[in-house]
């Protein structure tokens, strides 16, 4: 009885956490200004994008060599994902391919989540993933480095800038996604990997990037033909695998 009384303790702290860090954000000055001015705005492009305000959760499609960020929504309790809206990345950092090391000026490739919300970055706003993941430790070498963040401004050293006039309205669509308790799911990759792109690509990389980047595919492959983000693991080798896929 007492395990089972605190567990349901746990699980009604959790329930107030989100709302909670949501609140809290809000009443930060960065983000109470990206409410006041992008709050109508989002408004109304969930209503046009058929998004339940009330339980949607987000996820972020990189391409770097397009420099462009895709931003998809979906409803509660449903897979497919429908697409908000489309952001340019204002400068890139470093080459097509992962980022393995600290200091390689890379920005990373794989698939990650937002895990921090800064408000009072020194580039108006930032989403930091969570680099290095599993994959990345097992691929890269020691020290991994870390800090990556999709953030306002217009320079980077490794991140994914999109100017402070942009990065407010994703910055808020995202944080009601986390507020809600949902993870803000984040897929980068080197280009739209079309096989004929990947095929070109792979002509001028190394067997290990290619190898990664076949990796990858399936995911990308996935959401075009589907519009879901499969659930996945990342094993031993690291590697990410879908799991179902036979």
């Amino acid at each position: 009885m007492f395990k089972r009384f605190v567990l349901i303790l746990l699980l009604a702290r959790t329930a107030q956490a989100q709302p909670t860090f949501l609140l809290q954000q809000l009443k930060y000055p960065k983000v109470a200004a990206a409410k006041k001015e992008k709050g109508g705005i989002v408004h109304d492009k969930l209503i046009r994008s058929g998004i339940d305000s009330a339980g949607f959760s987000a996820l972020i499609r990189i391409f770097k060599a397009e420099k462009t960020l895709e931003l998809w929504l979906k409803n509660k309790g449903k897979e497919e994902y429908f697409k908000y809206e489309t952001f340019p990345i204002c400068a890139n950092s470093g080459n097509l391919g992962p980022k393995r090391r600290e200091g390689d000026l890379q920005v990373p490739e794989g698939l990650y989540i937002v895990n921090f919300f800064n408000a009072f970055s020194d580039y108006y706003l930032g989403m930091q993933i969570n680099y290095p993941n599993a994959s990345d430790m097992v691929l890269g070498k020691k020290p991994y480095g870390g800090q990556i963040l999709i953030h306002g401004n217009c320079v980077t050293i490794g991140c994914i800038p999109i100017t402070d006039a942009l990065i407010k309205e994703l910055y808020l669509v995202c944080l009601y996604s986390k507020g809600q308790g949902h993870d803000v799911r984040v897929q980068i990759f080197p280009f739209r990997m079309d096989a004929d792109k990947l095929e070109k690509a792979g002509k001028i990389c190394t067997v290990e990037t290619l190898d990664f980047w076949k990796n990858l595919k399936p995911f990308y492959d996935c959401f075009n033909e589907k519009k879901i983000f499969p659930n996945y693991i990342i094993d031993k080798s690291g590697r990410y695998e879908i799991l179902g896929k036979k």
